[in-house]
């Protein structure tokens, strides 16, 4: 009978840790660059045979790699990826992989993001422009123009952020391991004047919290059931 309580614990915190991954994803449906989080569950068995018990592991979170749609916003500073690539950018926590293409240049000619982080070329150091001479024109490759005189590109990069990933903000992905710069790619570039939007489906999502939600209630009705079958027993044997 403890079994059974235990089976339904192991099952509230799995269910606990979907639902926030699930409300974590709506709450950043309309983040641009966001790339959704998914959780993967195993059985953890325990005892041999019959005496054997099935309780179902936490979960371990992975990083959905579906492309979110591209949007057109006229500004020549905004960038989307085409393909599997990242850009990295400079913060306190060390270099960050995102897909958040929401550029601007500082007045000293530094290329940033919104939160004012800097953006990285593919050698690692933060981007230099002129100041001077307005938005750049950019190739699909990452290179920047200015006046039509090559000042540099925006690095491209790859990561295996693995399982239980850490997340810088909400669009940024600490990476485990050194990102390796994208080159030589026909499958990766990059397009002007468009940003990338989160890919995640709002109405999938949702659908999927209401049966989590349910799962939940149910598994708690459980729960209380075996606890009070558990104290019956009790007062049975006790009465003896």
């Amino acid at each position: 009978m403890q079994n059974g309580l235990y089976v339904a614990l192991s099952a509230q915190v799995a269910l606990e840790k979907r639902l926030n991954t699930i409300a974590d994803n709506v709450a950043n449906a309309s983040t641009v660059g966001f790339r959704a989080t998914g959780v993967k569950f195993e059985d953890v068995v325990s005892g041999l045979g019959q005496q054997s018990v099935s309780f179902t592991s936490p979960g371990d979170t992975y990083l959905s790699t579906q492309h979110g749609a591209m949007r057109e916003t006229g500004n020549p500073f905004d960038f989307a990826i085409r393909g599997d690539a990242w850009f990295g950018i400079e913060t306190p926590a060390g270099v960050v992989m995102t897909r958040d293409g929401r550029f601007s240049m500082t007045s000293e000619g530094q290329l940033v993001t919104v939160e004012g982080h800097p953006v990285l070329d593919a050698g690692g150091a933060p981007m230099q422009l002129d100041p001077r001479a307005g938005p750049p024109t950019a190739g699909t490759d990452g290179s920047l123009r200015q006046d039509g005189r090559l000042v540099g590109a925006i690095g491209l990069y790859e990561f295996n952020p693995g399982t239980n990933f850490v997340r810088y903000g909400n669009s940024g992905i600490i990476p485990p391991t050194a990102p390796e710069p994208v080159v030589d790619r026909m499958d990766a570039g990059i397009v002007q004047n468009f940003v990338e939007e989160s890919n995640v489906n709002p109405i999938k999502e949702m659908t999927k919290l209401i049966m989590v939600q349910r799962a939940f209630e149910n598994t708690a009705a459980l729960m209380r059931q075996t606890e009070a079958s558990f104290s019956d027993a009790i007062k049975t044997l006790g009465s003896r």
